[in-house]
Order: C-alpha cells, then structure tokens, then sequence
C-alpha cells in the first residue's frame, strides 16, 4: 500500500482523501493505471472475499467452472440466509439444518475442497462475523452481498458484488471498479441522549435519496467521529448501501482500537497505530460533495415506509402518520440484524426493557430480537441483556438474517392486510420482510424500536411522552444508556467455524442431476456477431424495480444454488405499465398475458431473445447476481433502463447481457410494452460509443433512440465470449 500510495500522490500531485488512499493503495498496477474519479476503471487487489450461504451456492458453482484447485485470496462462506424465523433460534436452528441439509453439506465440502473457511448455521449474521474477525483498518476486501460496507466501521473499503466478480478475484484475477467519486461527510457535535449512530445513516439517506451515492465511496470525518462506537461506525456504513453508495469508511481512531483488542487482535491494532499516517485523510482532500450533520441537533429518525429514504424526524411521526394513513398500531417491532445487533445496540435496548419492566410494562407488539452473531448471543446472555428483553416480552431469534431478508414465517396478519411494524434493520421495500405488500415498515434505531414497541403505536414519541402502567400512573422513558464494549470481555459461545483440511486431496463435491436446490451451471452460448433484431419487450417496468422485484428472496432462497428453478421468480415483482399488475405480460406472438416467466421461457424455446425496459435506479438493493442470470437464463438480451443501480449493472454485463441507458430518460415514454426491439451498434460495440435503439410500433411507425453503455474493453470481452466466466474459461485453455 505504502509504496502504490507514494506512485499514486506523484503522479496526481494532490492530496488524498481516505478512500483515495485505500483504493489506489490496491491498485493492480500504479504507474500506469487510468486514474479519473467517476470514469476510468480501476484493475484492484482486494485482500479478502467474503460470501454469504445464498449467493455463496453460484459462487463457488461458477469457481468449480473456472477448474481452479484453490482460492487465490482469504475466502469465507457464512450460514445466515437461509435460516426461516418462526419459533424462536432453539427451534428454528435445528429446523434450518435438516430443511438445509443439502446445500449446506454442498457450501461445507466445496470450502474444504477450495481452500475456504467455513462458518455453520448459528455462526452469526455474515458482516457481524467479518467485523469481528476478519475486517481491518485498511484493508480492501468484496463480499457477495450489499451490505458487505459494514466493514467501513472499521476503516475497510468493503464492497458488496456479485458472485462473478467474486470468483474473479478468488481465481486471482484483478477486480475491476469504475474509479469511485468521494463524498464526504463532515460529522460535528458530540452523539447524545436517545440519538444514535442509526440516526447518521437515516438522516444521510433522506437528503441523498437511495441513487444520490451511486459510483460514489462515502466518507465520514470531522471531530464528531470520535463520539460513535466502532459498532456504531460499522452500522452508518451498513446502510451506506441504500443510498446506492460503492461503499462507506470512517478514518481510524481510538474507538476502532478499542474494538480491535476486545476482539482479540491487539497486533492489528498496533500495526493499525504504525501506519496511522495512511488510514485517514490527507490535510486538504477533495471530496465530490460535502455534507455536515451536527450530532448536537441530530434527532432521532424513523424512515419509511416501503423506502429507506423516506425520513421523518421523531417529532413529527405522528403528524406523518395521521396525515398519510399508516397504519398506526405497530403490530412488531424487530431489532438486531447485521445493521443493529451490537453489544451497544443491545444494551441500551435492554436498559429501555428495564426501565418498563420495573414500571410494571410489557411490549404491546410483538418483539422480536436477532442477535448478529454467537459471540453476541453468548455475551448478552451471560450479561443478562437477553433476559431482560424476553422478560419483556421478547423472543429471540437464530443468530441469523431472519425476518431482514423475508425467512419470516409470520402468522399475525394474512396476506394483504394493512399494518405496520418498525424495525432496526437496513431495507424496507414492499413486501421485504414478510411477503406481504400491505406491510408498513419502518426502519428506525433499536432504541425507538423498543420504546416504540411498548407504546405500539406510531403516535408515540418516547422523548416527550408517557405511557399509562397498569396503575394508571404516568411512565416516562429516560434516555438510554449502554456500554459499547462489554466489561468482562465478548464470550466467543459455540465454536461454528470449520477451518479447510490440511489436506484436500480426498475431499469431495457432489451435487445430485435429480436435485431440485442445486445445478451444475451450463456455459451460456458467445455473442453470435449481429446486431439483435426485431426482439419483443417482455415486460416495460414501472416505478422502482428492485432485486426484490427481480428475484424476489423469502421463500425462493431455497433455490439459489439452482438457476432453472430459481428463475420462475424471474421479475414477478415487477410493476407491468402496460396494465399495472405484477406477474402478468402479453406474450406478443399469441396475444395471451401470462406469468413473467412463462412468457419468457415460450420466448426462448422458440429461439427468440427479448428485452426488458426499466425505470429509474433499476436493480437497486441487493447484490444478488441472480436477478442477472435468471433474465439471461431465460432468452433475455438486453436491459433497457432510464439508470442503474451500480452492482446489478456489472452483475448484466458479467453475464454476457447488454445494460443500456436511455441517452435522453424521457425516451422511456416512447418505448410502448408491444414494441419490437432492435439495436444498432452491437457488432462494433466500443467504449463510449452510443448505440441506436430503434422501437418498431404496432402501428409500423418507427422510433429512433440513442442509448448509452459502459463497457470498457475487457468488459466487451465478457459480452463476446457469452459470459465473464466465458472469457476466463477460454483465457485459461
């Protein structure tokens, strides 16, 4: 790093902010690396990979395509996905491990047969796990999920991908970043009474919106930094992810040491002190845009709902409520998760337990509590935090991502009916959590989640109100109180890590033909050298189309190792603007609607690619790769949008699709849902160059439309060769 870092300022002759020094320091090759924020791409050297058990299952099937007999860089797989929440972790666990069997034998014997570390079912929540063991001040690592940032809490560039980019970095191959912009955050003022560092994250998510961070690293600093816990650091980068951010970091200090000798690593923290000169900004750094928040003022948010970026200071939640028709009894309240599952986070939930508890209250909503790893399971119980919140009310969920990603078995409300639940989680698109659309829920810190949960009710402001206790006397909350570290250490609980053999000769990976979870991946076929002509729209999408919309999660997590069934969920979510249903397109050769997937696989067995038209920030939210194999799966093209939120974009490319923007977004207006498609350009695609879209009309009127592409030029390799995994197969020949 020391010697890109000195490279780098000779050749740009500038100062440097942290991110700068980060990145550049992992550059590939320094002296002759295109280095221009916001434009050339960067060849970079990431220390670490980290996957988690649902995208991990097409990771490591697209690394046994490669035919590698190792990783070439520390590679981690971790069990949280895939484990439903419905009666609590001592049932839901062992529940998880004989529905999961499968896949989990899969994920255990091909990290033993690759040289990969291995954390079971019951570990913890991934991001809690590398925070605890693996992420460090510096470091530059990618994980094959969104929130992958978390890490930032401990001054890593950590950046959540799809699991083809990936398996390049794990075949030693450099992984490619468009040279990320750096916006800064000027944090002053001191964290006080119930504000917390969620409140930093929820307040940057309202005035960035969930695109205003795209192509963009966020970089927190300023004297208020040194008021946030090391957890609570990593919780403001976890969400960095819902502003479409590359990623989030905050320069080193003593919170982070604090937290890296609790946790057993002393001598990073040592190594991290020697080389504090690297790990924060240069005097003088320039960042692409400024933002101050002042931790004095800050008021406690609730964002939401059904947008993380919808964000309502406390004071005026219940004008809010009433004036938009949210359901005002709060039917659940959920705290921990990868976001918001600390010992910080847990204890002042608790000291708020506590405090009803000794008036003589119980939660109101149903109260739900995920720890986020083990370690914190363990800690809180021996700490008896964990007795006081089920005494309360409580029940303690698996060390898990549960209810976050949609594994909610929820029973309380029937499909379609109107409630809300608040939670301290990181996402809240419709239907998120619990498959329901009608759900309102709300992302908040697990301090007004708790408080919250005992009023039940969104008219409630645990700053200036009070409840009635069963004696009917008057009950005030104080402000919470809790220790970011625990004072007699973190008690490590049950060992989950399974380290790879010695020897790997004799260790197998099996995957049954007749298997329903998982499938050997069949190369997808090379471009065929002509401009794609005449192809059908499959579906225009309207309004916000997310992974969730594209791949939906919840139930069909069980088939991410399986991309033929997988892709029945192929854009069910997705809002059709020729009628407004979901789950219903015209088939334009019959004329008959029928389901997304079903038109798209009539389309394909007769030999017929299509294309999909989309809206704004299309594809933001989750990395996962899927909602790009199952469209190219499936006979899909092309993806035609107004912009793209920054990993689904490189997910389409890396699997041999074409990802295009409208030159003009308004031109969105002039593609109708039974156009036919052809694009000019395909044949000399070059990058920068603009492409034609011409929509033939029902009518036999034509409309010309310029788009644009990014593709550089080993990007165009992936598109010629059918796929990035392709292109590598055939360089390794």
């Amino acid at each position: 790093m020391q010697q890109n870092i000195d490279i780098v300022k000779d050749r740009l002759q500038h100062p440097l902010t942290l991110a700068e020094k980060i990145v550049y320091g992992h550059l590939d090759d320094a002296k002759n690396q295109d280095i221009a924020r916001g434009s050339s791409y960067l060849r970079l050297r990431p220390d670490r990979v980290a996957c988690q058990d649902a995208t991990a299952q097409m990771a490591l099937l697209q690394f046994m395509s490669a035919g590698l007999p190792t990783v070439a860089v520390p590679t981690t797989v971790h069990c949280d996905h895939l484990i439903e929440a419905q009666k609590g972790g001592d049932k839901d666990l062992p529940r998880a491990a004989e529905i999961n069997k499968e896949v989990y034998d899969f994920l255990a014997s091909c990290s033993a047969k690759y040289g990969i570390g291995f954390w079971k079912p019951g570990s913890g929540i991934i991001h809690q796990i590398i925070l605890e063991n693996y992420a460090f001040p510096g470091g530059l690592m990618i994980g094959t999920d969104s929130h992958t940032p978390n890490a930032g809490g401990l001054g890593m560039v950590a950046v959540g991908v799809g699991g083809a980019d990936a398996v390049d970095v794990m075949a030693n191959i450099p992984w490619e970043l468009k040279c990320p912009k750096v916006i800064g955050v000027k944090l002053t003022g001191k964290m006080n009474g119930w504000t917390s560092a969620k409140d930093v994250i929820l307040k940057v998510a309202g005035i960035l919106t969930v695109k205003g961070g795209t192509g963009a690293i966020v970089e927190y600093f300023g004297p208020g930094v040194d008021s946030l816990s090391c957890t609570g650091m990593a919780t403001i980068c976890n969400m960095g992810a819902e502003i479409g951010a590359t990623t989030s970091l905050f320069p080193y200090n003593k919170r982070m040491s604090d937290y890296l000798v609790a946790t057993n690593r002393a001598s990073i923290a040592q190594a991290a002190d020697s080389f504090r000169h690297h790990l924060t900004a240069d005097e003088g750094a320039k960042y692409d845009q400024i933002i101050e928040i002042n931790l004095d003022t800050l008021e406690p948010h609730i964002n939401g709902p059904f947008t993380p970026d919808l964000a309502t200071p406390i004071s005026q939640l219940k004008t809010a409520a009433t004036k938009n028709a949210w359901p005002l009894e709060i039917k659940s309240g959920l705290i921990g998760s990868c976001t918001n599952s600390s010992y910080e986070d847990m204890s002042r939930s608790a000291d708020l337990a506590q405090q009803a508890l000794d008036a003589g209250l119980k939660a109101k909503a149903q109260y739900f509590i995920t720890p986020g790893s083990e370690q914190i399971r363990a800690t809180i119980a021996r700490d008896g935090q964990m007795e006081v919140l089920t005494k309360a009310g409580g029940v303690v969920l698996a060390n898990a991502c549960g209810p976050c990603i949609g594994q909610w078995d929820r029973s309380d409300v029937k499909k379609g009916e109107k409630n809300t639940i608040v939670t301290s989680y990181n996402r809240n698109f419709t239907g998120r959590n619990d498959g329901n659309p009608a759900t309102h829920c709300f992302v908040t810190s697990p301090e007004l989640v708790t408080a919250l949960s005992f009023a039940g009710s969104l008219e409630f402001n645990p700053l200036t109100d009070a409840i009635k206790t069963p004696e009917g006397k008057e009950f005030k909350f104080r402000a919470p109180v809790g220790k970011d570290l625990p004072p007699k250490g973190y008690d490590p609980g049950m060992n989950t890590y399974q380290a790879p053999p010695a020897d790997r000769s004799a260790v197998q990976v099996v995957v049954d033909p007749k298997s329903t979870r998982l499938q050997l991946l069949t190369p997808f076929t090379a471009f065929d050298g002509k401009d794609p002509a005449d192809m059908p729209v499959l579906i225009k999408a309207k309004g916000k189309c997310t992974t969730d919309h594209i791949s939906a999660a919840g139930p069909w997590l069980k088939y991410r190792g399986h991309l033929d069934n997988i892709s029945n969920n192929m854009l069910i979510g997705a809002i059709n603007a020729e009628n407004g249903e979901a789950n219903n397109v015209r088939h334009q050769i019959t004329g008959k609607f029928d389901a997304v997937p079903a038109v798209a696989r009539a389309y394909k067995a007769e030999g017929i690619k299509w294309v999909v038209i989309g809206d704004e920030n299309y594809g933001e939210g989750s990395s996962r790769e899927h909602a790009a194999l199952e469209v190219r799966h499936l006979g899909g093209c092309a993806v035609i949008v107004k912009s793209f939120a920054r990993i689904h974009e490189t997910n389409l490319k890396k699997q041999g699709m074409l990802p295009l923007t409208f030159a003009n977004p308004a031109d969105y207006d002039k593609i109708k849902p039974d156009d036919r498609i052809t694009i000019e350009g395909v044949t000399g695609l070059a990058p920068g160059k603009q492409l034609t879209v011409i929509a033939k009309h029902k009518d036999g009127s034509v409309d010309k439309i310029p788009v644009n592409q990014t593709f550089n030029e080993n990007q165009i390799s992936w598109f010629k060769a059918g796929s990035a995994l392709n292109a590598m197969a055939q360089a390794n020949k």
